[in-house]
């Protein structure tokens, strides 16, 4: 059910994306009384699950969800219709139509991209507002991931400020620290003493190569939230709510603690002591062969959530805040894929799908969905033959010198961007595949 639910969001937000993408080519495309033979969600190789033609325009439904196209007379596209090219040119073709306006046609579907996202993130901050959790608000402070105590955190830190100012949302350091170029960490120890800490300016790169992505966590209470069905603790006994006290005879103050001991344990089983409803029981596990037991926590009273509402006036300005920052964080993202690691990093379709949680919630799906146009309006501008960035490129080297390239020329890039596409398409989805089989 789990997988349907996650299936039937991606499909969903997939489509909806689509449709509007290819939208924002279709109707510059009718302005400038340009022919639009297809308008296709999914491609239709061979055969098409729906198809109606409406005038001049065959509307249909493809059976393989890898995107949409919309196809324009005159066009060198995904559809290679270089028999329709030997012909002369006609005034409703694409080819004939000054450049300005076949720029604005490859333009429109990226614009559309990065509108909407622009407008989903305004309508979720003005309908569901914003939560957010001050300094103050985490209660038992954060564990440190180990490499990160070289620089002088410690367990039990309370981080005040990023480079000198006090954050709306303190549980995005780890966020801040790999795309936003922090400098420097305010943080309060344990012992009541203040620290300013320098960070490195590679610190991005340290965390990506370490594979230390989140290196502070909220510390919580080590009591136990999510039993997994038939998993090592619950064969053993383990239920939900029972608080762990030691773990092979070490005492246990926080879930991290927990999670520490049992990954680095070297005993074939893992003993816990924990307290069920004022009592004392000693449950033996034999873990899975990557250590884990099956069990998760998450406790909503280990920090203060807070909650701001915003009126629609304030959700435009929150709302374009948002949409720019996932575009400046996806683009500093982006630079890791030419890494080495960055290879086997890239995801595919179940990746994607995974994005999106288990049980249906609106306010995920839009936020995932926004997030997603943006990321598509970005792919999509890459200067790669075969997506709208390629025609962009070669439109505007039309305007700035004065030669348009040749059909021909056109034509094998078309060929070279797709077979890129393809290939960038079977690493993403040949990882998926690697890392589902190897769990």
């Amino acid at each position: 059910m789990e997988i349907l639910i996650k299936a039937s969001q991606f499909i969903l937000s997939l489509s909806f994306l689509i449709v509007l993408h290819e939208l924002g080519h279709f109707i510059p495309a009718k302005i400038f009384k340009t022919r639009v033979e297809k308008f296709y969600l999914f491609f239709d190789y061979k055969f098409s699950l729906f198809k109606k033609k409406i005038g001049e325009t065959v509307y249909g439904i493809g059976w393989i969800p890898l995107g949409g196209y919309v196809k324009i007379s005159g066009m060198i596209d995904e559809s290679m219709d270089t028999e329709q090219m030997k012909q002369p040119a006609q005034p409703w073709e694409f080819r004939s139509k000054p450049a300005w306006q076949r720029l604005i046609i490859m333009l429109g579907g990226v614009t559309v991209n990065f509108i909407l996202g622009i407008v989903i993130y305004i309508m979720i901050t003005f309908v569901w507002g914003i939560n957010f959790v001050k300094p103050e608000g985490v209660k038992n402070g954060f564990a440190v991931h180990e490499t990160f105590k070289q620089y002088g955190f410690e367990d039990g830190d309370l981080i005040t400020k990023f480079n000198g100012e006090t954050p709306q949302d303190v549980t995005d350091v780890n966020k801040h620290l790999f795309l936003r170029g922090i400098t420097s960490l305010e943080v309060q120890h344990q012992n009541g003493e203040t620290a300013s800490i320098a960070i490195p300016e590679d610190i991005g790169s340290i965390m990506w190569e370490n594979g230390v992505m989140e290196p502070f966590t909220v510390r919580t209470q080590a009591v136990i939230d999510t039993v997994v069905v038939d998993s090592p603790a619950e064969k053993a006994g383990v239920l939900k709510n029972d608080k762990i006290i030691s773990v092979n005879n070490t005492p246990v103050a926080y879930w991290q603690d927990f999670s520490k001991i049992a990954a680095n344990s070297t005993e074939d089983k893992l003993t816990l002591k924990v307290e069920r409803n004022g009592i004392t029981e000693v449950i033996s596990i034999t873990p899975n062969e990557d250590k884990t037991i099956g069990v998760s926590n998450y406790r909503h009273n280990d920090l203060d959530i807070q909650h701001k509402k915003y009126s629609f006036l304030e959700s435009i300005s929150k709302g374009n805040s948002l949409a720019i920052w996932t575009l400046k964080d996806y683009i500093t993202q982006f630079k890791y894929v030419f890494t080495k690691k960055g290879a086997t990093s890239i995801g595919g379709f179940i990746a994607i799908g995974n994005i999106f949680p288990a049980t249906w919630s609106w306010q995920s799906f839009w936020s995932i969905t926004a997030f997603l146009s943006i990321m598509l309006g970005f792919m999509n501008l890459l200067p790669i033959p075969a997506l709208d960035g390629g025609h962009v490129v070669f439109t505007l080297y039309e305007m700035i010198t004065g030669r348009k390239p040749n059909d021909k020329f056109l034509e094998y890039a078309q060929i070279t961007g797709f077979l890129i596409l393809i290939a960038l398409l079977i690493l993403a989805n040949g990882n998926d595949i690697v890392k589902l089989f190897s769990k």
